[in-house]
């Protein structure tokens, strides 16, 4: 029996950065260990390699290969994390080489995701692209999948091979959870609907991971959800009404954070998610301002809002955490005297009042473009 001081050891890991010999190596590799450390494993070493070819067999030369293997008798790491992702041959070829589970970017995407969703929905969500990208993985050449299944216990037809009834078996869960998800999807569009209906303002935070968008959010809402500096420590969207005296009320979600090269799969499987950022009147898209390569997240969320087609909704730009810089709040005006950029510190509070004047100017003008889109109407 274990006690509850028990401290569970965390899997080794060894880190391999890519690079090309220009960008950002240092903040990817920043990014890359951050990422595996949310996830729960232990760093024993981390490497930086520079790849213009990616190898056809192992992505990365031979001679690193035989390298890591040095470092694994040294370290005894049981995996390999890579911050890029590899083909399915590659992943195979490499983990035989090295005898060590080999996680990609988007399996280790994947793995925070799955250990995030606290929801029903968010649940079926990781699920479903987990799912996705596990089909993809079924490749000719893994043992246990060629083995001959005769019919007990099994299905498929004598001498179906175990690939094929694993790639049958994936096909069937995929589609129950795409039937459920769409069944919430819609539950999810009625509510929008009602809330269109009802001439509600709708406001969404939005913006890379870890830019302080739950701590923003709690400090408007007075919530107490989790947030903590750490990477997607959000995956569910919460929804709470707002009222801003003297008398705007609105409705303001926190939404899943985003990363670069964010998995494909993953947007599609998190779209009736992501999807209160398109339905939003405004988004609030936050930044950490002393991040140095805040113009890349920008330009990031800004390429996924794209992808979603979220990229025409009105936004304000949020720049976070001027406390750690000891700056002022500030707000900029557009040339119709709307206020388009704030910097603000949600920890503190500082900055907030900038905030709530803009979303009381918004919601203002909202409501009052609903009175005469009604008049005409009527």
């Amino acid at each position: 029996m274990t006690s509850n001081n028990t401290i569970i050891p965390k899997d080794k890991c060894l880190i391999i950065n890519t690079h090309d010999g220009y960008g950002r190596k240092e903040y990817d590799h920043h990014e890359i260990k951050e990422l595996v450390k949310t996830a729960g494993f232990d760093i024993v070493e981390s490497l930086d390699i520079k790849i213009v070819t990616p190898n056809p067999s192992f992505y990365i030369g031979k001679g690193k290969v035989d390298e890591i293997k040095q470092l694994k008798n040294v370290f005894s790491f049981e995996f390999l994390i890579i911050n890029e992702d590899i083909t399915p041959a590659q992943e195979k070829k490499l983990s035989d080489a090295l005898k060590v589970t080999i996680i990609d970017r988007t399996n280790l995407i994947l793995n925070i995701f799955s250990q995030r969703a606290k929801s029903h929905e968010g649940k079926l969500q990781v699920e479903l692209a987990q799912l996705e990208y596990l089909s993809t993985r079924l490749v000719r050449g893994w043992t246990h999948l060629e083995r001959q299944k005769g019919g007990i216990g099994v299905r498929g037809g004598p001498g179906e091979k175990q690939i094929e009834l694993d790639r049958r078996m994936l096909r069937v869960r995929v589609k129950q959870l795409k039937e459920r998800l769409k069944k919430l999807t819609k539950q999810r569009d009625m509510q929008r609907q009602r809330r269109r209906k009802s001439g509600v303002f709708t406001v969404a935070i939005v913006g890379y991971t870890n830019a302080g968008k739950s701590t923003l959010f709690n400090e408007l809402t007075k919530q107490k959800i989790y947030a903590a500096d750490q990477l997607f420590a959000t995956l569910d969207t919460t929804s709470r009404k707002l009222f801003i005296p003297p008398s705007t009320s609105l409705v303001i979600s926190d939404t899943v954070g985003f990363i670069k090269n964010l998995p494909t799969n993953l947007i599609e499987s998190f779209k009736s998610t992501l999807e209160e950022s398109t339905s939003a009147d405004l988004l609030l898209h936050v930044v950490d301002s002393t991040n140095e390569e805040k113009k890349e997240h920008i330009d990031q969320v800004n390429r996924i809002l794209k992808e979603i087609h979220a990229d025409q909704v009105d936004q304000i730009l949020i720049l976070n955490q001027i406390d750690k810089n000891n700056s002022l709040p500030q707000k900029d005006i557009d040339e119709y005297g709307r206020i388009k950029r704030i910097e603000l510190s949600a920890k503190t509070g500082q900055g907030i009042e900038f905030l709530k004047e803009a979303l009381v100017g918004r919601a203002s003008a909202f409501n009052n473009q609903e009175i005469i889109n009604y008049d005409e109407n009527f």
